[in-house]
């Protein structure tokens, strides 16, 4: 079912989310015609990297810059998925080369794969079986500060505890008020 899955709000700084309030929304991709379009119409040098991409609560995929942030992409709303991706040409068809989940204002689990696998399908996009560089997202429940998880190190980068194994409370609680001696 289309817009089915987990919901993402932005969870990155309030400062960012406000400097892109009137940033155009990323620009939506139903077919290979549409990324066609937008990958011809696009900055050369913008075609050498990733594209910042979400997928919109309607299942379609939104694609921006690298450089934009996917907050500015989703429109300031909520998201099945986000992450960065990459096209090649190959036999006069675009096909998805690499695709993450990388995507720190809205640090989407890897489940978001399901919303971003469907995007690709209905916009007939060959694409891979999965995301190409997964990244694992926690929020340190002592100091608050969202971590990326490295090398399976469930410790966070600002204060040294531990982070929770388990998918939730993942980013959603507040932090603690017990403060470690740091």
């Amino acid at each position: 079912m289309v817009g089915a899955g987990r919901r993402y709000r932005y969870v990155g700084p309030a400062d960012v989310q406000a400097s892109v309030v009137d940033a155009p929304e990323g620009r939506p991709i139903r077919s290979p015609v549409d990324l066609d379009t937008y990958l011809a119409a696009a900055d050369p040098r913008d075609r050498d990297e990733p594209f910042t991409y979400v997928i919109d609560l309607g299942g379609t995929l939104r694609l921006a810059p690298r450089r934009s942030e996917h907050v500015a992409c989703a429109g300031g709303g909520e998201v099945l998925g986000a992450g960065e991706i990459a096209f090649a040409g190959e036999r006069g068809v675009w096909v998805v080369t690499e695709v993450s989940n990388h995507s720190t204002g809205y640090c989407p689990d890897l489940t978001s794969w399901v919303a971003v696998a469907g995007a690709l399908d209905r916009a007939d996009i060959d694409r891979p079986e999965g995301f190409t560089a997964a990244v694992v997202f926690r929020r340190c429940l002592d100091c608050g500060e969202r971590n990326l998880v490295r090398d399976d190190d469930y410790i966070c980068a600002l204060c040294g505890a531990e982070l929770p194994q388990d998918v939730e409370p993942r980013l959603t609680a507040p932090p603690s008020t017990d403060q470690r001696s740091r």
